[in-house]
Formats: structure tokens, sequence, C-alpha cells
């Protein structure tokens, strides 16, 4: 009976992990495979799916991509992502295979569950949930309590709420995996990479392939095809929010800050490595106006790590805008005088 489903696959990861570049990367390497992409972003700006729209691909038309800005799927399944997906469905000439890149931020689990909805469970079925990881800041202990110092605090006042919310994020990620990757290999040593992969096997249900990678650049045939038919198999994928009716974000926050014409990219990403380090930012992505350049710029950073690259000519309004991620709390107002002052 699922044969005849249209296979989707599901790109998770927490903020900065490299999904939609290797969603981009699948897009780049379709070899005239008819795709279609959903993604969805934490905030106003459609960031990803701008860089996705520039791939420029035949088989995946701007028209197949389609933006959910301002929330998560985990939490408007109903209101987004279905109306979204049997559009896509509808369509003359409807999608071979459909890929459905998260937030950072989501869980992928309540998406999974989606597909049992009536509208959709017969037309469609979850080949397979991806979950990206950015090796490099597992590495550095990014997501990770250290067990022995939260013990300490426990000890002190077990009144105190010590859950890290990114690590449940990132937990949540990785149990619904059907296949984890480890992207950012190439900023890692041998010994980080074996200590990541230990601690993603430690955390993970079930036998689940970790694949090492940089870039996203990872054979389609890894990716797709996996027939995992996950939307039947939602007992083996724990979460920590199982026993909670609904999922919010409330630990995190985010805004944007429109940005100034900058001489030089170097200029602006001097700014944004003392604003991450000083503020603790977990991400940032944006469009950048430098002086004299046709084309605009790609930023992109995960912690006070920042990689940038010009992107495309500028399709309309040359507009600079960034988007902020953080942990609540963080000081807006600081921020933007740090990066746009």
């Amino acid at each position: 009976m699922s044969v005849a489903k249209v296979p989707c696959t599901i790109v998770t990861g927490f903020l900065g992990a490299g999904k939609t570049t290797l969603v981009r990367h699948v897009l780049e390497n379709a070899d005239g495979r008819r795709l279609a992409v959903i993604v969805n972003e934490f905030g106003d700006v459609g960031i990803d799916g701008e860089i996705l729209k520039s791939c420029g691909v035949e088989s995946c038309p701007e028209d197949a991509i389609v933006e959910l800005a301002n929330g998560c799927l985990c939490c408007t399944v109903a209101d987004d992502f279905v109306p979204a997906l049997k559009g896509l469905l509808d369509r003359p000439s409807p999608p071979e295979h459909i890929v459905i890149e998260t937030s950072g931020l989501a869980l992928p689990k309540p998406l999974v569950k989606a597909f049992n909805w009536p509208e959709i469970a017969s037309r469609v079925t979850v080949d397979g949930v991806i979950a990206v990881v950015d090796g490099a800041a597992v590495a550095v202990g990014r997501f990770a309590d250290d067990p022995e110092a939260v013990a300490r605090q426990r000890a002190e006042d077990s009144s105190l709420d010590h859950d890290n919310p990114l690590e449940e994020v990132f937990e949540d990620q990785l149990l619904c995996a059907d296949l984890v990757i480890m992207n950012k290999a190439d900023l890692m040593s041998s010994e980080q990479r074996r200590s990541v992969v230990d601690k993603i096997g430690k955390t993970l249900s079930r036998a689940v392939k970790v694949v090492e990678t940089e870039n996203g650049k990872v054979a389609l045939k890894v990716l797709l095809g996996l027939g995992a038919e996950a939307e039947a198999d939602l007992a083996s994928r724990p979460s920590h929010h199982d026993l909670e009716g609904e999922h919010d974000h409330e630990d995190f926050d985010t805004f944007i800050v429109e940005l100034p014409v900058f001489d030089s990219p170097q200029h602006l990403v001097d700014r944004l490595v003392k604003a991450a380090e000083t503020h603790d930012i977990l991400r940032m992505k944006g469009f950048v106006d430098i002086a004299g350049k046709p084309m605009r710029l790609l930023v992109q950073g995960v912690g006070a790590r920042v990689q940038h690259q010009y992107d495309r000519k500028w399709p309309g309004e040359r507009r600079g805008r960034l988007v902020v991620i953080g942990e609540k709390g963080f000081d807006r107002d600081a921020i933007r005088d740090l990066i746009a002052s």
C-alpha cells in the first residue's frame, strides 16, 4: 500500500548543524528526479528558503520550495504543515519525493505523527528522518551538561531547575532519526570524531547508522530511499516531550537586526564574533549588502564561528537583515548596537 505513497524525508538537526547545506546538496544532485521542499524557520525571515531558491535546479523550481516561517512545524502541524503538503501533492505534476527541513529547534516526532492524519495518510509516507549533527559543536560540549557540575548544583539546591533545553532538543532529534549525519568532520580531530560518534551512539535508543561528512555532501542513495515508514514506527522513537500535551519554545528567542551597508565582509564578521562571544548567541544568519558588490553576502554563524560567501545577485531590494537566535533573556539592544551601529 505504501508503494503508491509519495516518500518524504524529514531533515532535522539543531541550529547551524548544516541542514540547509545538506538539502541544497540533494537538490543539486537530483539527476532529474522531481523534488519539492518544505522549509521551516524559527523566526519571520526565510533565510534558508532563499538559499535553496538560489540553487536554480530545474527539477525543483522555486515554486516547489515552500517556506513556512514564524514558528516550528512541531507546533503548527494543523495550520501550516498539512495544508502545505496537500498543496504540493495537488500540483499538476506532483513531486516524486518531498524533503522537509525543520527549524533547528523543532522536535521531529510530532511531525512524523502528522503523517497519520486522515487528510494525508494515504498519500505520503516518511521515507526517513535524517538528523544532522554539528560535530564540531558537540565536540566542545555545546549541548551537553557536565554531569558532575549538575549533581553539585542539585545537591546545593534541589528546588532549582537544572534541565538543559539545548540538550533535550538535540537528544529528541537524535532519538527520532533513521540516519545521523555527523557534519563538519573537517573541523574536528580524529579523536574528537570518535568521541562525538560515541556520544551519539549512547544517545540513540536503537541501531542507527552514523555517517561522517563535510559540508553536507552525502550520496543521494544514502539519504533517500530508506523506506523507514516512520509514521508506523513511533514507539521506537522516544522523546523527552512524549507526556506533554503541547510543546513550545519558551526557552529560546529570536529577533531581526536591520543591517547597514558594510565596506567589507570582515568588518561585519568581526562584529558578529564579538557579539556572539559577549552574549552567547546560538545562531546568526542573513544577507548583507557590501558596498560596490552586485551580489548579496550570505553570512552564517554558529556561536562565534562565522562563515560568509557571495550567494547570488540581489533579487530585488538590497536590504541587509540578520536573524539572531539565542536562549531567552539575551540583550537585544546591546546585540544590535554591537552589530549594526
